[in-house]
């Protein structure tokens, strides 16, 4: 217990931690700023012109769908359409898409937190990871660089228990700071909503989805934080984390991919860790693929898309960042730290 406190002491009187959480601050005032001078409540005049605009947009695609299943079971040709139709009418189904048009759509200038509230969070995830992997990497960067590591050995000479305080202090650290950070973020932009904008439908199945994917950002936010410890700790540098981000992002996000489109790989995707943090995030990722309908005769059902699940892409992020951290303990545990 007196080594977690230690720890907690060192890890909140960093400086780089305590840069790092201003900064968030400055982000999130930035970001509610601009969107509050941005917004206004809107009168009755433009909720009632964007009503109509939307129940217009609306009938337009019922309309387009029935033209569809009029030509599609002949009564109606394509050059008397007028317009482009799919060949599968069920792709302009109304009652198929995600979402159909409403008000808040057309009230340009407005904010409206239902939303809004998704994009936002998705904002707040990305800054999160990026705080959790460069905490993670420069708190035992900094101590193994410096000599810190040493000192407290010669308190509690046991390396894997020291190290593993160091790791779950961070995690637990960087988890609060993530749940309070959210709450004051949600909160701030709820309150913009109601005073300077739309709230929007904020029923149950809103709650849900954006409980949804604060929850699995919180897990990607804890994957970054040990994946930043863990190269850290295998490098004995904060810089050879931020180094072998920079050599992934650019070698294999970039180069890599540039060589799998020229060799036409097929799900080239799948090979990449940007895809399974948006599956994971998402609950679901759909990528398209031109080679996949390659050889397919013509008039077929082939349309090019595969998808990745969220398990899959889940069980990639805990393998690689289990796999970094168990190689980390296992290096510490034999390493020469003088």
């Amino acid at each position: 217990m007196n080594l977690v406190r230690a720890e907690l002491e060192r890890l909140s009187a960093r400086r780089f931690v305590q840069l790092m959480v201003v900064l968030l601050a400055l982000a999130f005032a930035v970001t509610a700023a601009t969107t509050l001078a941005g917004s206004h409540k809107p009168n009755a005049d433009e909720l009632n012109s964007a009503r109509a605009q939307a129940s217009e947009a609306r009938q337009s695609m019922e309309s387009a769908y029935q033209e569809c299943l009029a030509r599609q079971g002949g009564a109606l040709s394509t050059e008397d359409s007028g317009r482009y139709l799919p060949a599968d009418c069920s792709e302009i189904d109304p009652i198929r898409q995600d979402r159909l048009p409403i008000a808040a759509d057309f009230l340009p200038g407005v904010f409206s937190f239902a939303q809004q509230a998704r994009p936002l969070l998705y904002f707040l995830i990305a800054f999160l990871v990026l705080f959790g992997f460069l905490v993670g990497a420069s708190y035992i960067g900094a101590d193994l660089n410096s000599g810190g590591v040493v000192n407290l050995l010669l308190w509690r000479p046991r390396r894997l228990t020291v190290l593993a305080a160091k790791l779950g202090t961070l995690l637990g650290t960087v988890l609060v700071l993530a749940l309070l950070a959210s709450v004051a973020y949600l909160a701030t932009f709820w309150v913009i909503g109601q005073t300077a904008g739309l709230p929007g439908r904020l029923d149950g199945d809103f709650w849900r989805s954006l409980g949804a994917v604060h929850g699995r950002g919180l897990v990607l936010v804890l994957l970054a934080s040990a994946l930043g410890f863990a190269i850290a700790t295998l490098g004995r540098h904060t810089s050879s984390a931020l180094g072998a981000f920079a050599a992934y992002a650019v070698v294999w996000e970039l180069g890599a991919r540039l060589i799998l489109e020229i060799v036409d790989a097929q799900r080239s995707d799948l090979f990449m860790l940007s895809s399974h943090i948006g599956a994971w995030l998402n609950g679901g990722a759909r990528f398209y693929d031109e080679q996949l309908c390659r050889g397919s005769s013509y008039g077929s059902s082939c349309d090019g898309f595969y998808t990745l699940p969220w398990l899959p892409a889940l069980l990639v992020l805990l393998g690689l960042t289990g796999g970094l951290t168990a190689a980390a303990f296992a290096v510490f545990r034999r390493r020469d730290l003088i």
